[in-house]
């Protein structure tokens, strides 16, 4: 699943531009202007998906970009740990189960399901391919 979700950006009463989100109701930012709000939208939909991790919530496809709409991208390691969280949710597992697969002690896997633990992307990818996934980057022009 490629994270970059359809955001709308409208000016309120006082100038400042809002920024939200159809696909995550709960992810709301605001900024002086546009440069600022693109800045804080990407923080907001970074704390939203992690979140939804911490929570147990769904993490949704992100719905295709309307008119007048502007695509966020989730930033690359809390999008690799959505990816990661999506397969070991999908999978059935247990964490100890997915620690077997891996050689690794189960508390591992947990730091690697925690959204606000750092983890090598090398080791996510790893945990990917043990689960049938793989990790893929891409860069384009903005």
């Amino acid at each position: 699943m490629r994270f970059r979700y359809p955001a709308r950006l409208q000016p309120d009463r006082s100038g400042a531009i809002v920024v939200s989100f159809r696909d995550l109701p709960e992810c709301l930012t605001s900024g002086r202007n546009e440069v600022v709000a693109l800045l804080e939208a990407q923080d907001a939909l970074e704390e939203a998906i992690a979140g939804r991790i911490d929570d147990g919530e769904p993490i949704p496809a992100p719905s295709r970009r309307c008119a007048g709409e502007q695509l966020i991208a989730v930033p690359p390691d809390m999008a690799a740990k959505a990816a990661l969280t999506l397969a070991f949710r999908a999978s059935g597992l247990s964490r100890l189960a997915l620690a077997r697969r891996l050689g690794v002690h189960e508390k591992a896997v947990r730091r690697m399901l925690d959204p606000r633990h750092y983890t090598a992307a090398n080791r996510i990818h790893k945990a990917l391919s043990a689960l049938g996934q793989e990790l893929v980057v891409e860069s384009h022009a903005a």
